[in-house]
């Protein structure tokens, strides 16, 4: 048997990032992470990971637990096993927690990444808040009137302020279950105290043009990766506005469990994220592709001849071949995220 005939586990994937934060994995993973530049633990990721001065080639790639292999060199190899007909699994899923406020940004759209990057994928993305602290908050959409010569204006400023960027920018309170989609080309950031899963395009494109993260000064290859400030502007949409949080649609409900819908073609074509709850249901793993992160609780994975323990902060990857093979089941909340 290989290892793509069962529900793929993966090593602990932890991405340095010019922010730190992080403690709030220890209870999620269960582990003994403290506060850190490593606050992201990137899932399932065929992705490398854009830090500056870093000549790590597995930075930010997902290694297969019991494997001497990294899942990009998987899907190369075994591709049609793991992804059918799929070009790659075109997500990218992270878990990240932020101990301070993020420097505001955007992503670009797919003709922005096109153009700059010669990429055919930009950084559409989207939250599910998994865990806060008191005063936990994003920052989401410009504030009505402002104009693109404020906000260069408070570039220019932010040399030497770490709030004039922030006070453009409209701040929500948020709760855990809080679903957020981020357009491209949206401006947002995230703030301190959030433990969230980010479902996004499969890139690390971020134009934050802000000059401070925290106390750390930013370089302007940090804030405009490799563009001028002219071009990255070109990144930032002043109007635009989405619905802050969104009200996830029921797609089935039975006394023991629940499956609803948090993204999907009512926001985007890009990708879907689902939420199943079980109290002491069962679910069929039906998607090829797909990934599964355990949120709350804990349960089992049943197979023919294969059973798996998996428990709040477990992920793994269902590979196309063993769609509609294996179910779940126990008292636990899984998001699905898949293309």
């Amino acid at each position: 048997m290989m290892f793509y005939d069962f529900p793929i586990f993966f090593e602990k994937n932890r991405v340095y990032r010019v922010y730190t934060g992080g403690k709030l994995f220890a209870d999620f993973f269960s582990d003994d992470s403290v506060e850190s530049f490593y606050p992201e633990e990137w899932v399932v990721s065929a992705v490398h990971a854009l830090n500056e001065g870093s000549t790590d080639e597995h930075e930010g790639i997902s290694k297969i637990k019991g494997e001497e292999l990294y899942l990009d060199e998987a899907l190369a190899k075994y591709k049609k096993e793991i992804l059918g007909d799929r070009d790659g699994i075109e997500i990218l899923t992270k878990i990240l927690n932020s101990s301070i406020r993020l420097p505001v940004q955007a992503h670009p759209d797919k003709p922005f990444s096109k153009k700059y990057f010669n990429s055919k994928y930009g950084k559409e993305e989207s939250w599910v808040i998994l865990g806060t602290e008191p005063g936990a908050k994003v920052f989401y959409g410009f504030k009505d009137g402002v104009t693109m010569e404020q906000f260069e204006k408070a570039i220019d400023e932010s040399d030497n302020s770490k709030t004039v960027m922030e006070d453009l920018l409209i701040g929500y309170d948020v709760k855990v279950g809080d679903v957020i989609y981020i357009p491209a080309k949206m401006v947002h950031a995230i703030g301190a105290g959030c433990l969230l899963l980010e479902v996004q395009e499969p890139s690390d494109f971020t134009i934050q043009p802000e000059r401070w993260c925290g106390d750390r000064k930013l370089s302007d290859n940090e804030m405009y990766i490799g563009l001028t400030k002219e071009q990255a502007l070109e990144c930032f949409d002043v109007n635009k506005k989405f619905p802050i949080p969104l009200e996830p649609a029921v797609i089935s409900e039975s006394g023991n469990m629940s499956y609803k819908s948090f993204i999907d073609d009512r926001m985007t074509e890009t990708f879907t994220v689902r939420q199943i709850k079980l109290d002491g249901g069962k679910f069929l793993l039906d998607k090829g592709c797909t990934i599964y992160v355990v949120t709350e609780g804990d349960g089992k994975i049943i197979g023919d001849g294969y059973e798996k323990t998996v428990t709040k902060g477990d992920y793994f990857l269902v590979p196309e071949i063993i769609k509609n093979k294996f179910t779940i089941t126990g008292n636990m909340t899984v998001v699905e995220c898949y293309k």
